[in-house]
């Protein structure tokens, strides 16, 4: 590994290498879709998809970790067996593919055993095997690959304090243009990669589920009285729309997400000056140790808004039908 500093803080030095690393995943997962060799199988459920880009992106990012930062516990969605199959996966970058991460002084001496990642890596599956099935059967349908993110979230003590989220197909809609593009943020200080958009005051844009809606879902989005809604695929995509000032709200009343979908988008996001908490507005717990379903939900506010104001309006027999 050949990082800038390796004086550096441990935080700073493996937000850095994520950052590298996700866009070498992102890599991966343009070249699976484009050999058209995606090897898709069902996990939970029909919606439930893994790809071969899903697990080809998880062991590098967790085999590339692992080797600079052997005492970090690493989480990641596709299990511990993709994690073991890490022969030839590990990422090395060069010392120009790398950035300079600055670490608040309040993060700046925690160890890597104090340290636990979370990595989905590839946030928005169901958009990215339509893609495929889109191109294979030659129909013009709609293609939502801006939908896929990889999020790779570090927590310590239970919080998210730093998070990456790469955009494979970032300018896939501008042929020519330099595809994907990498954010990053540490908790206390900046966020980099992209600038901080506000959202349009006099309106209120909440972005929700595509395709795991429910009369909850649906109660919780009608209760905050929103002007128009976005319905869209994974939750990394949701964060960047209020990053981008495209939404001013991420509201998701359903067990549906997990840890390694909220992590770094939270790290981001507060980085930012915004909120994610569940539906009720309480914290989402990091550890190592605890389940990794977000059972209570998810409600997201882009940075300026008043989270508490929009967390009082959920109706409570929506938090009632989320149960811990």
């Amino acid at each position: 590994m050949s990082l800038a500093s390796l004086s550096a803080p441990v935080l700073s030095r493996i937000v850095s290498l994520s950052v590298a690393i996700a866009n070498h995943a992102g890599k991966i997962i343009r070249d699976v879709l484009k050999k058209g060799e995606l090897g898709i199988v069902q996990k939970e459920n029909a919606r439930d998809l893994q790809t071969e880009a899903d697990r080809a992106a998880q062991r590098c990012i967790i085999s590339s970790l692992s080797q600079c930062f052997p005492k970090i516990t690493i989480i990641g969605e596709e299990g511990d067996e993709e994690s073991k199959q890490i022969s030839g996966k590990v990422y090395d970058p060069t010392p120009e593919s790398t950035i300079q991460v600055t670490c608040p002084p309040h993060l700046a001496s925690l160890g890597e055993e104090e340290i636990v990642v979370w990595v989905d890596p590839l946030d928005g599956t169901a958009e990215y095997t339509q893609a495929y099935e889109c191109r294979k059967s030659g129909h013009q349908g709609v293609c939502l690959l801006d939908h896929v993110t990889v999020l790779i979230g570090i927590a310590s003590g239970g919080k998210a304090v730093g998070g990456v989220i790469h955009q494979p197909y970032y300018n896939y809609q501008n042929p020519g243009s330099e595809l994907g593009r990498t954010i990053w943020g540490v908790v206390g200080g900046t966020v980099g990669g992209m600038p901080i958009v506000a959202p349009p005051e006099g309106k209120l844009i909440v972005t929700t589920t595509r395709s795991h809606s429910s009369s909850t879902v649906t109660d919780a989005v009608d209760a905050v009285c929103p002007d128009e809604v976005l319905r869209v695929g994974g939750a990394g995509h949701k964060v960047m729309l209020l990053l981008e000032g495209k939404a001013h709200l991420y509201v998701f009343a359903s067990p549906g997400c997990k840890k390694w979908d909220t992590c770094a988008p939270e790290a981001i996001l507060q980085a930012a000056g915004g909120i994610l908490t569940d539906i009720k507005g309480s914290p989402i717990p990091y550890q190592a140790s605890v389940p990794f379903r977000n059972s209570t939900g998810v409600l997201a506010s882009a940075p300026g808004q008043n989270h508490a104001f929009y967390s009082a309006k959920i109706p409570q027999h929506v938090k009632d039908n989320l149960k811990a």
